[in-house]
Order: structure tokens, then sequence, then C-alpha cells
């Protein structure tokens, strides 16, 4: 070898303990400079790959297969460019479904290529209570990536997420969540309405709301104005049917173990957010307040409504107040009045979304599982059972 060469090196076998560790060293004994290295095991077959600039007048190769020889693994050599600087934009793909078959994953990798991307990485993040895998892209065109990739979730029935890759993804420090169909799986104004004896007006008025037909604010003081006259032991029976949306306990456990933040931002009312902070041990909650006045509802609200605008200031406040900036927020939500929210935060995420919110957000989750949001963070499901623990209560009643 006259000159410093660039060699690939690609490790294949059984995995053991030590091999990467006993392969590195022997490197460094050669006087060989590290450029790059990737190593993945699947299903304890090691792939390892090492990017080496080896020093002229040393016999890498021979010392190298010696080593795979002695400890059973196939090594294959290429001489190749020294690594180059990397200009391209890199983003992650992630993909979400129940069920993810190897044609769903083909015709996902097939709209990368097609768009310009090159894949450097797939990683399998999850397979409870959902498959989900992560695909790390270089290059591109990302407008081209996007639309081809948002077909190939409608025709697949799968979700797929697209994220600049970055620290800011991992970093992301701020979760704010909605209430109402998101962290629970009631309308809280259904609930007392129910207790009220005017449910069937009152859904249907939020049902109309929640998919953007009539103005908020409007449904919001119609619906109040119905519960009038009735008592407050009503909040309280209310509050004991509320039943949270499969995977939350998980989901708020696993974040709070990450070091996030936690904030719940509601259209809903005060009663049923504070005991939700206080049983999930959240950071802030924000809803409307009823006016009670002598035990009785009198069908008006208190101080300021938030309604959709103010639910993307109250985000704002929340991350200002955290010193999180607003890229690194994450917002989750399924109604019209959740868009400006989502539209505001560094990732919008439309959970079993009403339309006009799946369409609007960065993404969207429509598989019933809470923590399933988790996967589009690059959580691992590793990382979830590490929090989840044995004695964990359940994902149902709050109280």
């Amino acid at each position: 070898m006259s000159a410093p060469q660039t060699i690939l090196v690609r490790v294949t076998g059984l995995d053991r303990p030590g091999i990467t560790s006993d392969l590195l060293t022997l490197l460094a004994s050669l006087d060989a400079e590290l450029q790059d290295m990737e190593q993945v095991v699947v299903r304890r077959q090691l792939t390892l790959g090492l990017a080496v600039l080896v020093p002229a007048g040393r016999d890498l190769v021979k010392e190298v297969l010696l080593f795979g020889w002695e400890r059973g693994l196939d090594i294959d050599f290429e001489i190749v460019d020294a690594t180059p600087t990397r200009h391209a934009k890199r983003h992650v793909i992630t993909t979400l479904a129940p069920e993810l078959s190897p044609g769903a994953l083909a015709r996902t990798s097939g709209a990368i290529a097609a768009s310009g991307g090159n894949i450097d990485r797939i990683h399998r993040l999850s397979r409870f209570p959902v498959w989900s895998y992560e695909f790390l892209v270089e290059g591109g065109d990302l407008n081209k990536l996007q639309s081809s990739l948002m077909d190939v979730a409608a025709q697949e029935l799968i979700d797929i997420a697209v994220q600049p890759h970055g620290l800011s993804r991992r970093s992301s420090r701020l979760v704010v969540l909605d209430v109402d169909s998101t962290l629970i799986r009631n309308e809280v104004i259904d609930l007392l309405a129910e207790e009220a004896g005017c449910g069937d007006e009152v859904a249907l008025l939020t049902a109309a709301a929640m998919r953007g037909e009539v103005d908020y604010l409007e449904a919001l003081e119609q619906r109040v104005a119905l519960l009038k006259g009735t008592s407050v032991a009503a909040i309280d029976r209310a509050i004991a049917r509320m039943v949270l949306t499969p995977g939350a306990r998980t989901f708020i456990r696993t974040l709070r173990r990450l070091g996030y933040r936690i904030a719940i931002i509601s259209g809903g009312f005060t009663h049923f957010t504070d005991r939700l902070a206080e049983q999930l041990g959240l950071d802030h909650a924000h809803a409307n307040r009823l006016e009670i006045v002598d035990g009785v509802m009198t069908g008006r609200i208190e101080g300021d409504i938030v309604d959709a605008k103010a639910k993307a200031t109250l985000l704002e406040v929340i991350a200002d107040a955290e010193g999180v900036p607003l890229e690194q927020t994450v917002a989750v939500g399924d109604g019209a009045n959740d868009l400006p929210m989502l539209q505001k935060a560094g990732l919008g995420i439309a959970f079993n979304a009403k339309p006009v919110l799946q369409g609007a957000a960065d993404t969207a989750v429509n598989v019933p599982y809470l923590d399933a949001i988790l996967f589009m963070l690059g959580v691992t499901r590793e990382e979830v059972e590490a929090a989840d623990a044995s004695d964990a209560p359940s994902d149902s009643h709050v109280a």
C-alpha cells in the first residue's frame, strides 16, 4: 500500500459481547483512523460497517481477516472515497400502523427513492401496541417526498410523519394536549349535559363545533346556557365518568421519565382539568371556568373563554414560562378548535381527528392508543417499558 487509503470494512455474523471493542482496539493498534461507523443487530445477527483511513505500509486487511476468522465472522472490504462532507438535508420518516406489511414498507421506501432521497438507516421503534419504523433519509425534494408519502399513507391505511432530522426533534421538551376525545375518550360538556338532562341537544352542538360547521364560541355559550340551574353535584358525577384514552397513563409516565413538561389546554372546564392534572401529575392545566352561584350553575362562563385562538396563545405562554422554544413543542388534538395550537407548535399531531384537522396538521395518528404518539417522537418501545412500572394503574377511569 503506497499511500493512505479509505477502506470500508463490513462485518457480519453472530453477535456476542466484545466484538466491536476488540475490533476498534485492533484498528487503533494499526494506527487506522476511524471516519464512520454503523452497527445494527437483528435477531442476534450483527451487521457492522466501518470506514477507516489506513496509513501507508499497514496491512490492515490481513489483520482484520484473522480477527474475523478467529471469531467466526464474515468480513468484506472495499476501497472507497474519503468520507464526504454532508450537504443534503436529512429527514426522519416515521411509519406507524397496527400492522406494517412488507408491501407497505416497500411502497414507503419507493416513495422516498422516487423523491430523490436516500435511506441511510431503518430502525424499528415498536411492535406493540402498534408497529412502527423510523427511516433516516438524506436529500430529495421535500415537497415531492411529503406528497408521495401521504399518497402511500392513504392507500395503505398507515400513518406517516415527515420531520427534519436534528437535535430539536428529540429535545422537544413540552407536550401540550387537548383533553376531550384526546387525553380522555369523553366530551366533558356532554357528560355534564347528560347529568343535567339535556344530553342529546348538547351532543349535537358539540359534534357540529368539532367538525368546524358552527362557530365554536357560539356553540359553547349555547351549550353552557343549557346547564343553567344544574347543581354542582353533577360535576362530581360527571368527573367520575371520565375515561382516559387507552395508553394515556403510559404516554404521560414515559414523557415525565424522559424529562418532558406536560400541559393540557381544554375548551372544557377547570373542574375536570384540575382533577386530571392532579391524578396524572401534569405541569399545566388551562380550561374554562363555570360560573357557580349558591351551588348551582348559572349557565355562564367566568372570565375569558378558551377558544381556538386562546389555545394557541396559551401554548406560547407555557412554552415561554418553561423556557422551551416553539420549534421544540408538540401539540396534540382532535378538533377544529385545536388547529391554531397545532400550527403554532413545532410538531402538530392530529389524533384520531376530524377531517378538518387531519389535512392541516403536520401528521396524523389514527390508532386508538395515545402512547403511539411516543413513536412519532422517536421514543422506542424499550424506553416506554422502562417507564412502565409493573404495578402502574390501568388506562381507564381517572378517579
